[in-house]
Formats: C-alpha cells, structure tokens, sequence
C-alpha cells in the first residue's frame, strides 16, 4: 500500500513537472523560431553583399600587394587588395595582416589574426548550429507534454480539449523541424564561405610575407655531376 503511494506520488510529481515545462517550451520554440528568422535575413544580407570569388584577381592583388610591401608602401598594398575582402570580418583581418606583414616577429602576429578569424567564423557558426539541435528538441518536447492531458481528455469522453491539445501539439513539431531544416542549411552553406575566406587569407598571408626577392628561384642549382671514372678492364696472363 505504501510503495502504491508512493509510486502514484511520484508520477503525479513528474506529470506536474512536464506539465508547468509547456508554456516555457512553446516560448522557448518562438523565440528559436524568431532568432532562426533573423539568421536567415543576415545570411541573404551577407550573400548580397560578397563579390563573386574569381582565383586570377586574387591572385593578382596578392602579387600588387607584395610588390608594394617590398617598397614599404603599405597603403598600395592595401589598395590592391581592398576588392578581395567579402566580409567585413575579413576585410578587418586583411587590413591587420597588411599593417603587420614582412615586419619584425610579423610572423606570430598574422597566424594569431588568422587563428582569431576562423574562431569568430566558428562563433557566428555556432548560433545555427546550436539550432539544429534545440529546434527538434523543442519541437518534440512541445509534442510529448501535450500528450498526456490530451489522453485524459480522451478518456473523460471531452473530444474538444482532445482537439486543441494534439493542435498544439502538432504545430509545435511542425516549426521544430523548421527551425531544424532552416538551421541545418544556414550551417552548411556557412561553413563553406567562411572556410573559403580563411582559405583565401591563408594564402594571402603567404603570399605576401614570402621573403625571397622577386622572381628568385627557391631551388639551388644542383652541383655539376662528377665524370664517370674510366675502368680499364684488368687482363689476365694466362701461362702457357
């Protein structure tokens, strides 16, 4: 009789607790929804704003870039690769390796601005990311709870609470996904353009900090190769 008690007591104290979780959920589940929304109007801002990405320009800025460094003209090289930038982040830490480039212990500095670049790139990236996985939790969790008092409705024969808690419930799930799918690409495509800037940062940085001079080879010429040694073939006397 105790451990009946008991048990029922518990139960009742965990119907409770899901239930007082419903309101917070399908809060929790717009606000996701919303901030999703905001994440998608800055992705098409920032889509609308980058330059289509052409190797041979970049190329080319990296090379006017270097030349202009070698004659301590470090406003030129910024110039010739002010197009290159797709973002304001990365026009930031373009300008930053431009400025610390071919200096003293420059080396350190500019791994540190690319170090920096790729953790903000995964800090932006960590917002949708992160709703890739609450939007489908939220979603399921604001189907599960309405279950429970939609069953007791069944039960007691009240079809019209039956109705509005499975409404609620479905809905819930329907913009869980949402927010899930919409996350899901958000991230992917993301990703891509912000390893691509590192990437292109990357090589920018090497290009121009290469210290050997312009048009210098970096392969030695090889040592002339020593004349083979005449072998005399040895004759045997024979005794006759």
């Amino acid at each position: 009789m105790v451990s009946a008690l008991s048990s029922h007591s518990i139960d009742q104290a965990i119907f409770h607790v899901a239930s007082a979780l419903q309101v917070p959920v399908l809060i929790l589940a717009l606000i996701a929804l919303a901030v999703v929304i905001f994440e998608l109007g800055s992705y098409l801002v920032e889509v609308s704003k980058r330059r289509r990405r052409r190797f041979a320009a970049l190329q080319t800025g990296a090379a006017q870039a270097r030349q202009a460094l070698l004659q301590n003209n470090r406003a030129a090289a910024e110039t010739a690769v002010h197009d290159v930038a797709r973002s304001p982040a990365m026009a930031g830490t373009l300008s930053f390796i431009i400025e610390h480039a071919r200096a003293d212990g420059s080396e350190h500095q500019v791994n540190k601005a690319l170090a920096d670049f790729d953790f903000d790139a995964q800090r932006r990236l960590a917002r949708t990311r992160l709703l890739v996985r609450a939007g489908p939790a939220l979603g399921l969790m604001g189907t599960l709870i309405p279950l429970s008092p939609a069953l007791t409705g069944l039960a007691a024969g009240n079809t019209g609470e039956l109705s509005n808690d499975l409404r609620v419930a479905f809905s819930v799930t329907v913009v869980g996904l949402l927010i899930g799918a919409v996350a899901f690409g958000l991230s992917l495509s993301r990703d891509r353009m912000y390893s691509q800037d590192l990437s292109d940062l990357q090589y920018l940085a090497a290009v121009i900090s290469d210290p050997r001079p312009p048009g210098g080879s970096t392969s030695s010429p090889s040592p002339p190769t020593p004349a083979a040694e005449k072998t005399v073939p040895a004759t045997h006397s024979t005794d006759s």
